[in-house]
């Protein structure tokens, strides 16, 4: 069995197929409860995991229970957390995302716009 390497940046971006739902008056609040949900989401799941770790790792008495406040990363992890988040927040701003591509090359620029704006 060969190992497949994922690129989760460009997996969040993946947009299922047909129409998006709209409930909300308009798109951009649809898209900040879309992004807040996401968030909401996120954050509910590593709050449980980190809890049941540090409950673990304490009860074996492997942690300090102020361990975590005190820890410094190495600046590997640090760059390796950086890259963790940079895709945290492409899935975060999916939404955002997936609107700027469907905007087409044949779109008018807003400088264009402004200009026959001005013409008339």
């Amino acid at each position: 069995m060969t190992q497949q390497t994922i690129d989760t940046i460009d997996l969040a971006g993946t947009k299922a197929k047909g129409q998006r739902p709209w409930f909300l008056a308009d798109r951009q609040s649809e898209q900040v409860l879309s992004i807040a949900m996401a968030l909401a989401t996120e954050l509910a799941v590593t709050r449980e995991r980190l809890s049941t770790l540090e409950a673990i790792l304490v009860q074996q008495k492997i942690l300090a229970k102020d361990a975590i406040d005190h820890y410094r990363p190495s600046q590997q992890e640090t760059a390796e957390r950086s890259a963790a988040m940079q895709a945290y927040l492409a899935r975060i701003l999916r939404i955002v995302q997936q609107d700027k591509e469907s905007i087409g090359a044949h779109d008018k620029s807003m400088e264009q716009i402004q200009t026959e704006l001005t013409r008339s």
